[in-house]
């Protein structure tokens, strides 16, 4: 889980400042504020880590990818190629790890967090210059000799920095891999860091493995669904795995606690629950169109009263939540998630429940929610659900971002225990006062006309 972040000169960010992360972290903002280029930046790490070519810094994506953000070129601040993309990010392990596991430490102090920063400059090739893990106490990481930043033909000199001592690099070690790896070669001769530096690469890969994101354009329902019984990872960009992750968990004991003497539920149970909880439906169920067949069809009544219809045959609000919902609650248990505008196509009230949605993903499994969104709807049920204690303040981290001059800028909003938002920025959702001022004027005057 993250903690924090900061990224400096990337696209419409010059710098973010620090950003602190909670349980529920919100990007609210006008439009084309950068709010989605952050959540860009995290997908960029994230198809970075699991990319296949160890020698790429940085996989910028193409059309298959979380994003596509074209060329170094084009994600520099203001396209000035001479300065450095630079970010410090601050993750949360799994469970406490000794200094000894992670930095070949003498001591033996637990670590419940870690700390990674990196600079990577433009050039023919995308160039590492520089990234350093970091305890409390402990430090380790690489920096590219100051000779060879300057040489375009030679960029394989680094240094090795252990607790802010410098090493040379044999010249024969060969790159780093990708943006956070130490190059393997380093560690023959340095037997307290031969299985330290791997872990720290690992916890590291770990906490973006175990990110997953939904966009804002979801897949459209079908009739049909086809199934060969397998488990997916992820249900994908658009949510296109909602109904496989559906069927694969019937094979799974149900698994999500719903509270002390209440039977457990599974995902699907799970999914009906919420979807009649919101008012959308009376019944949800995903089943075969005949035995032994692996094509599957997704049943729902709006009403007791009412006739069972195909998912297509209901309003598009339930289809564009359904993945929504199958996410928060199939990925594994202290997962991070990206929702990219996730109140789309929903009712007002819907929007405002999904705050509910995420409250109770996060207490039965723990999990951490980063959203960008514009809906009022569900700002306004999660500031009334801290105010009702439903969640501590200091879980919820809220952000108004805007464009000032050439780029954006990041507002922490201030919240007090009662929800109450201490800093409102200017028109955060419109002009409401104003909007209500202006129809009284301009229904007074009509009155006076008549």
């Amino acid at each position: 889980m993250l903690n924090s972040l900061r990224i400096q000169n990337f696209k419409s960010w010059q710098d973010t400042g620090d950003i602190q992360f909670g349980s529920i972290t919100g990007f609210f903002g006008t439009n084309s504020s950068g709010k989605t280029s952050i959540l860009q930046f995290l997908l960029m790490l994230k198809q970075t880590v699991e990319s296949s070519d160890r020698a790429q810094v940085l996989n910028l994506g193409d059309e298959r990818s979380y994003v596509e953000l074209g060329t170094m070129h084009d994600i520099i601040y203001n396209h000035n190629i001479s300065e450095v993309v630079q970010f410090t990010l601050s993750f949360k392990l799994p469970s406490a790890i000794n200094e000894v596991m992670l930095f070949g430490s003498d001591t033996d102090i637990p670590v419940k967090n870690i700390e990674f920063s990196a600079r990577i400059k433009n050039s023919v090739i995308n160039i590492l210059e520089e990234f350093k893990y970091s305890s409390r106490n402990m430090s380790a990481g690489i920096r590219l000799s100051k000779k060879y930043k300057e040489n375009k033909n030679n960029y394989n000199k680094y240094y090795l920095i252990v607790n802010g001592v410098e090493k040379l690099i044999n010249n024969s070690i060969g790159d780093p891999i990708k943006f956070y790896g130490f190059p393997h070669n380093i560690l023959s001769n340095n037997n307290k860091l031969v299985w330290a530096m791997p872990e720290l690469e690992r916890f590291f890969e770990h906490s973006f493995i175990e990110t997953f994101y939904l966009g804002p354009l979801r897949e459209y329902p079908s009739r049909l669904y086809i199934w060969g019984g397998e488990k997916p990872g992820n249900i994908g960009n658009r949510g296109a795995g909602a109904v496989a992750a559906i069927l694969s968990s019937k094979n799974t004991k149900p698994n999500i606690n719903m509270g002390s003497g209440q039977p457990m539920h599974t995902l699907e149970q799970h999914v009906a629950y919420w979807l009649k909880e919101l008012g959308l439906i009376h019944s949800f169920e995903v089943r075969p169109i005949a035995p032994n067949r692996k094509e599957y069809e997704v049943r729902i009544k709006r009403t007791a009263e009412s006739a069972e219809v195909f998912l297509t045959d209901v309003g598009f609000g339930v289809s564009q939540l359904l993945p929504v919902l199958v996410l928060l609650f199939y990925v594994p248990e202290g997962s991070t998630i990206i929702l990219e505008q996730p109140e789309i196509h929903l009712h007002p009230a819907v929007q405002a429940g999904l705050a509910d949605v995420f409250i109770d993903a996060i207490k039965r499994r723990n999990v951490q929610i980063i959203l960008e969104s514009h809906s009022e709807h569900l700002l306004q049920r999660l500031q009334r659900r801290l105010a009702e204690e439903a969640l501590p303040t200091d879980q919820v981290k809220l952000y108004f971002t805007d464009f000032v001059g050439a780029a954006s800028t990041l507002t922490p909003l201030d919240l007090d225990e009662y929800g109450n938002i201490r800093n409102w920025p200017k028109n955060f959702f419109g002009d409401t006062m104003g909007e209500a001022a202006a129809m009284m004027e301009a229904e007074m005057k009509r009155k006076m006309q008549s």
